[in-house]
């Protein structure tokens, strides 16, 4: 199962956003992230997400945690005019940045000290497992010691009959990349919208938590 974006055309990055308001399922998800980054220290106050979309995630994030600057990296001109238009708001704290995860290093366009990285449904799109791993890796370079990481995507179950799209794999699978990238304590969080008998591209998706190991810190700087 797969589908095809073009997210480059305006009309249908709209539309795309139109559609897929936060159900309550989502907005669990994004509660349990906003929770994460409540529960752990940053070592920086600077939260990247890739992948950023309309900006339904960032939004929340940033009426909720006011002491933290936001820089969201998407390929996708359009996404980023629909981002910078909700975010208006709190335009103070917020860059928006053009890049590609696949082609090029993504990271020297980034501001940093990074003290967390985020993403919702959006590694699933790079096409391959070997892709999301090479995101890994370069998440873990960018990060401050003591970062994290917070992955919401869609999975593929662990026993299924359905085919998958490649860039969609099994959570262990996931733990054991983001173990190779170099991340430590790597868990999920949550699983939601399971459905194994009849699966649509709407289903399975999970949180992933993973540490950057580094000095212990006592709060950010």
């Amino acid at each position: 199962m797969g589908v095809l974006h073009e997210f480059h055309d305006a009309a249908y990055a709209q539309d795309w956003a139109n559609r897929f308001t936060p159900s309550p399922s989502r907005e669990a998800l994004f509660a349990r992230m906003l929770q994460a980054l409540r529960e752990h220290p940053l070592p920086a106050l600077r939260v990247l997400e890739l992948g950023t979309g309309p900006a339904y995630f960032a939004e929340r994030l940033l009426r909720e945690r006011t002491d933290l600057a936001y820089e969201g990296l998407d390929f996708s001109r359009a996404m980023l005019d629909l981002a910078a238009e909700r975010l208006q708001p709190f335009a103070s704290r917020v860059t928006l940045c053009a890049g590609d995860l696949v082609q090029g290093d993504w990271t020297t366009a980034v501001q940093r000290p990074v003290g967390a990285i985020v993403s919702t449904w959006a590694l699933h799109d790079l096409g391959a497992e070997e892709l999301t791993a090479k995101v890994y890796a370069d998440c873990h370079r960018l990060l401050e010691p003591g970062g994290i990481l917070l992955n919401g995507d869609f999975v593929k179950p662990e026993v299924t009959h359905h085919d998958f799209e490649p860039g969609r794999f099994t959570v262990p699978r996931h733990l054991e990349r983001l173990a190779e990238a170099g991340f430590s304590r790597s868990q999920c969080l949550g699983y939601w919208e399971q459905e194994l008998v009849a699966p649509t591209t709407a289903h399975n998706y999970a949180c992933l938590l993973a540490f950057k190991d580094g000095e212990e810190h006592e709060g950010p700087h």
